[in-house]
């Protein structure tokens, strides 16, 4: 597509033949007006100025992998980088033909009516290196804000679809394009903390944090600047940022350090460039057995942890966390989640298309409860407007201490969800191997959502295609024999080094049952220091001491976990 035909549709919203059009239009005797109005799609951008809006030409949705990708990518030959180029070509085309077949809708007569449209229309720009020149393939695709209806006719897109499922549509491409790229080299995956507090990144293991920190120039000037962006926001209001206010300075100080964008360079400069930087400051052996390193690395977590996905605990666990994340949810917030679960289960190896659907519609049908009500008359509204909740246990905060210096934090969302999806796991586990131990209808000690799980699995196991070894199994075995089975592929032996998934062995966890007792004396003592933070100091003018802090055991614990009580805890 040229220059011009770019500019006509994502400048005027007019086709990309709009000028031989037009002048075809003249020559037949139109009037100006008339053959240029030929030439629009949809509404005339005249015509919505003129209503003081503002038009809207289309949406960037933005691919990329993880910096472990990008390291290979650079620094391997030519047959790893075809490798991930063409799966990070494949996995765009995924995720683009998902958000065209399953979320994009044509909207008119102001959003009354809607329709599915043929398709999308859809302009590609690649880049290879991020503003400071180092390795970053990702790339822009402008979906033009313009479909056709049934008839024929152009009319805007639904754009709060369109943005609900952006990040579903991204956990897509990840999923997809990391799945790809480990099984044509044979690599794995395992979990990368980036930042406390927040979920990991599943990275290429084998590729060093150095590398890693090498690449990622970009993060290392925003963490600097936000350190003193924090310092500032405590002066400012005398308490440290809560989670919000903590994604809030991120923003900022991405933007406060987000240099001029530099003359593009060829492929080849660049690959020669970044090959030569890697050797100067790690090594030739470094750079060289980096491949080698991964597929060893690879290996070993593709002999421990089978192409295994439980679906009854993928449900449980995507459910509570993101209910633990968002209290009230919709459809595309499971989705997405799914798609991460079966990234960090499954560590780079393949499964059958279809599974994080299958997930989700479980999560949605078993562990959640709809909130949505239709009153008489009307129709239901769409499924992906249907908002959800639960009625798991709500995990309370605490207190994480700090290191290298810094204050302690408030834990996170995401570390109350991991501990509430890891107490209802760890349930169910005990239930499918021991049975319930009282009759239906009495209450559970554990919660009602353990029996329900417990029934659910019977139901489970005669509802092909996916079960509990999947995707392929050579019996049929008993719900005990398969839970047994998969308790034991859970607690696979793996090297320390790769340790830390969600679903593998409980042990594995960060904060797991058996380290509570060592995270609550831990939280205890980040509970004191933060309260010398943020007392304010006494007067050294005064002449009187300051009052000695009252012992822990006067102020009330943080729960580091789930409390044993049914449903959720009301308010914020």
């Amino acid at each position: 597509m040229s220059e011009r035909e770019l500019e006509l549709l994502y400048g005027e919203l007019r086709g990309p033949d709009a000028d031989r059009i037009e002048r075809e239009r003249l020559a037949d005797g139109d009037t100006p007006e008339k053959a240029r109005r030929a030439t629009v799609l949809g509404q005339p951008l005249d015509e919505i100025e003129q209503r003081g809006a503002i038009p809207l030409f289309g949406f960037d949705f933005t691919f990329r992998a993880q910096a472990s990708l990008m390291v290979l990518w650079a620094l391997g030959d030519e047959t790893v980088r075809r490798v991930i180029e063409t799966a990070h070509e494949r996995a765009i085309e995924t995720a683009l033909r998902w958000v065209e077949e399953e979320v994009a809708e044509v909207r008119w007569s102001s959003g009354r009516e809607r329709a599915k449209p043929p398709g999308l229309i859809v302009a590609a720009f690649r880049h290879y290196e991020n503003r400071d020149g180092f390795p970053l393939l990702h790339d822009h695709c402008l979906i033009l804000n313009r479909a056709q209806r049934p008839d024929g006719s152009w009319y805007a897109l639904d754009t709060r679809r369109l943005l609900r499922n952006v990040v579903a549509a991204g956990t897509l491409y990840t999923l997809t394009m990391t799945t790809e790229v480990c099984e044509e080299l044979g690599l794995g995956t395992v979990p990368r903390e980036v930042t406390p507090g927040l979920r990991p990144v599943m990275e290429i293991a084998g590729v060093d944090q150095e590398l890693i920190d090498w690449s990622s120039t970009r993060r290392q000037r925003i963490e600097e600047a936000l350190e003193s962006i924090t310092a500032q926001y405590v002066q400012d209001h005398g308490r440290l940022p809560d989670e919000r206010a903590r994604h809030g300075l991120g923003w900022w100080a991405a933007q406060d350090t987000r240099p001029a964008k530099k003359t593009p360079k060829r492929l080849e400069q660049l690959r020669a460039w970044w090959k030569v930087s890697a050797i100067l400051n790690f090594g030739q052996e470094m750079v060289d057995g980096l491949l080698d390193r991964c597929r060893a690395a690879g290996a070993a977590i593709r002999a421990r942890v089978s192409p295994r996905v439980d679906t009854v605990l993928a449900a449980v666990d995507v459910a509570a966390i993101v209910y633990t994340v968002r209290r009230v949810f919709n459809r595309h917030h499971i989705l997405a989640e799914a798609r991460r679960h079966l990234l960090e289960t499954l560590r780079g190896r393949a499964f059958a298309p279809g599974l994080d659907t299958y997930i989700t519609d479980k999560a949605l049908t078993r562990h959640s409860r709809r909130l949505t009500v239709v009153r008489g008359g009307r129709p239901d509204p769409a499924p992906e407007l249907l908002s959800y909740t639960g009625d798991f246990a709500w995990p309370k905060r605490w207190w994480i201490a700090g290191t290298d210096g810094k204050p302690p934090r408030e834990s996170s969302r995401y570390e109350r969800a991991q501990l509430a999806s890891l107490a209802l796991q760890n349930a169910i586990r005990a239930a499918r191997t021991t049975g319930p131990t009282v009759p239906d209808g009495a209450p559970a000690a554990t919660g009602t959502t353990v029996l329900t799980e417990h029934r659910d699995q019977d139901e489970h196991d005669q509802a092909p295609p996916y079960a509990v070894d999947h995707p392929g199994r050579d019996a049929a075995l008993t719900p005990k024999q398969r839970a047994e089975a998969t308790q034991a592929h859970l607690q696979a032996a793996m090297p320390e080094e790769y340790l830390g998934g969600r679903t593998t062995d409980p042990a594995t966890w960060l904060r797991t049952p058996e380290n509570l007792a060592r995270f609550a004396k831990f939280t205890l003592e980040a509970e004191a220091r933060r309260r010398l933070f943020e007392r304010p100091q006494p007067d050294p003018d005064a002449g009187t001491d300051a009052p000695a802090p009252a012992p822990a055991d006067q102020h009330q614990r943080p729960n580091p976990g789930p409390g044993p009580s049914k449903g959720a805890t009301p308010g914020r």
